[in-house]
């Protein structure tokens, strides 16, 4: 079958290496605009040229969760950027180029997630990723980009394994997971709770969240009372609650995402149905709050972005402006705006960049935002092994399974 990438006006027939991916992409209503395409053929990334002709389009590649397990959060994140860039693209693009986003679904698989890369780098008109999904998709691909000028951009992952100190051409937006795992730990030690066990991912995510909540614990003087690890098919999510109920703590801090979360959720809710429970950002998709149910009710969950529905925040006003315009059928979530902020980064350093577009002008670009308000958001690149954002909230889940501040 084909997939259509959508530039300008009308639809130009592409090829896509997985025609069944496309197909389930379709199941989800991604709009219009939104392009699933892709070249073909295997390269190194750093035979890339550095500079692209100015009447083509400015083509950023992405790997991501658009099936699986965790595809609610990456067609949100995708579908919010694409709402970024559509709205670019109506007034002109970037000096006269529309910015084009290739999202190939990688299912959160590994293997998967390398052969796209091979994939994208393949082809000589990429100029670069943008909004690759997941700490151990992160991970695989820094070694394929490292010597190179490839930028990676706004990767969805806090980890620090992602954030790589000797690395230029790779820039981080979002907080990091120890400044959310931080934030919990304060909010617990203020409120006085003091013996706090951890369910986390048996995954680079889950163990990265985990050390970044021992590390916070130990500042906050919390004791570590409990640590219980869940495969991220959800096996083990009864042995955690057990071993993690046993321990009698005042809260526990979840290191979880999509199934293993609603698995742990509801086997800890019913041995202790008020225990607290804090979760950093990756929590908080629709599908997992839904699939929890009653469960979710008074979890306490950071967030890296504003609240979507505070029209009163610039960011988030424009922001509602342009997810509008698409007529996305998902409703505005966290998700959708930090895709949607993160490609607004990236087009104020592409801006930036100039004409003649080259990847080392947008690098030295990139590195050049500092205080950047994007309206009532401010980001700003400092060095290498850092992010362009600190942005850290508290939210509640109420009992319609809705997020309150």
């Amino acid at each position: 079958m084909k997939s259509f990438s959508i530039l300008g006006d009308g639809p130009r027939p592409c090829r896509h290496p997985n025609p069944q991916a496309a197909s389930r992409v379709g199941a989800h209503a991604l709009t219009r605009r939104q392009v699933l395409a892709a070249g073909a053929g295997i390269a190194a990334a750093s035979w890339m040229p550095n500079a692209f002709a100015q009447a083509e389009p400015i083509r950023l590649g992405q790997s991501i969760a658009l099936s699986g397990p965790l595809s609610e959060l990456g067609i949100a994140l995708h579908q919010g950027a694409q709402a970024c860039f559509a709205s670019v693209n109506a007034r002109g693009g970037i000096n006269g180029r529309p910015i084009e986003l290739v999202a190939l679904d990688d299912g959160y698989e590994v293997k998967r997630a390398v052969e796209n890369f091979k994939t994208l780098f393949a082809d000589p008109s990429l100029f670069g990723l943008f909004g690759c999904f997941g700490t151990p998709i992160i991970e695989a691909l820094l070694p394929l980009i490292r010597g190179t000028d490839t930028p990676s951009f706004s990767a969805y992952t806090g980890a620090l394994a992602a954030r790589p100190g000797d690395m230029r051409n790779v820039f981080n937006v979002r907080a990091s997971y120890p400044e959310e795992a931080q934030r919990l730990v304060q909010h617990l030690s203020t409120i006085g709770l003091k013996r706090v066990a951890v369910a986390h991912q048996n995954n680079a995510f889950g163990r990265e969240v985990n050390q970044a909540a021992e590390a916070a614990m130990r500042r906050y003087g919390i004791s570590s009372v409990a640590v219980a690890t869940i495969d991220n098919d959800g096996s083990g999510a009864d042995a955690a609650a057990e071993q993690i109920d046993a321990a009698r703590p005042d809260a526990v801090l979840l290191g979880l995402a999509g199934k293993p979360t609603v698995m742990f959720v509801k086997a800890i809710r019913a041995r202790q149905r008020g225990l607290p429970l804090y979760a950093p950002s990756v929590l908080g998709s629709a599908a997992t709050l839904k699939a929890m149910g009653d469960d979710a009710h008074g979890i306490a969950v950071s967030q890296v972005v504003p609240m979507p529905t505070l029209a009163a925040v610039p960011v988030v006003r424009e922001f509602q402006t342009a997810w509008r315009a698409i007529g996305s059928s998902i409703e505005p979530s966290h998700l959708t705006l930090e895709g949607y902020i993160n490609a607004r980064v990236m087009v104020e350093a592409l801006k930036r960049a100039g004409s003649p577009l080259k990847r080392s002008s947008f690098i030295d670009a990139a590195w050049g935002l500092r205080r950047l308000d994007l309206g009532g958001f401010e980001v700003g690149f400092d060095k290498p092994g850092g992010n362009a954002s600190h942005f850290v909230e508290l939210t509640l889940v109420n009992r319609g399974g809705k997020f309150i501040r």
